[in-house]
């Protein structure tokens, strides 16, 4: 299938749990089965950072990602700031944030960038993904968000929510992949539930995979 192990595949997942309805006990399971697969880290919204922190604890190699202004990235500014530096907080190691949509279509770009600066800055040098949601735009439109996202100081491009417009395809995840330097990363999300699903991604440019269905996908490969 693959020469990468079930390790090295585990180590590219952020482990993913990001159902409204979840509960803090749905969090902390979601946290055991991460250590067990040994993925690199558990995505959960902010309300659930700290319980999913707690369950880390402080000697798990896991990372936690939080979201922020999620899944529709149509707040102020101000808002998504205030979110970015609670989860900090909170211990965070990394934020996955929302792009503002409705502003960016109308071509506002300044508005974009300096609501991306505002979370960037108030993640105090902690990772920053950034949501496209590139199931709505076109490869223009992608690649200029993706530059945005860039210019704001993120370290991540991310494909999409997995809420809202359709999910990650490898067509979208090569277009952030050009577009942005290369030490800048691009993950893919969103409806990534197979085995082929996840390597046409890795093969599209993506450094890092969102899913939930983590078990079901490790268990196709040798250890």
């Amino acid at each position: 299938m693959t020469t990468l192990t079930r390790q090295q595949v585990a180590q590219l997942i952020d482990h993913t749990l990001l159902d409204p309805r979840a509960r803090p006990d749905d969090v902390r399971a979601l946290v055991a089965e991460a250590e067990e697969l040994g993925v690199y880290a558990v995505c959960v919204n902010s309300a659930l950072a700290p319980v999913a922190k707690r369950a880390l604890g402080a000697a798990s190699p896991v990372k936690l990602a939080a979201t922020v202004g999620f899944p529709l990235g149509a707040m102020e500014p101000a808002a998504k700031a205030a979110e970015a530096r609670v989860a900090r907080e909170v211990g965070a190691d990394e934020l996955d944030v929302v792009m503002a949509q409705g502003w960016f279509r109308a071509g506002n770009d300044r508005y974009v960038l300096e609501d991306l600066q505002g979370v960037v800055a108030a993640a105090g040098g902690l990772p920053v993904k950034v949501i496209l949601e590139t199931g709505w735009l076109s490869q223009a439109q992608a690649t200029r968000a993706a530059r945005l996202a860039q210019a704001a100081g993120a370290a991540m491009v991310k494909t999409s929510t997995g809420f809202n417009a359709p999910g990650a395809s490898p067509e979208a995840v090569a277009w952030l992949a050009a577009a942005v330097a290369p030490h800048l990363g691009v993950k893919a999300s969103g409806g990534i539930r197979t085995p082929e699903a996840l390597l046409a991604m890795l093969a599209a440019g993506a450094t890092r995979i969102g899913m939930s269905t983590t078990r079901t996908v490790l268990a196709s490969w040798p250890a």
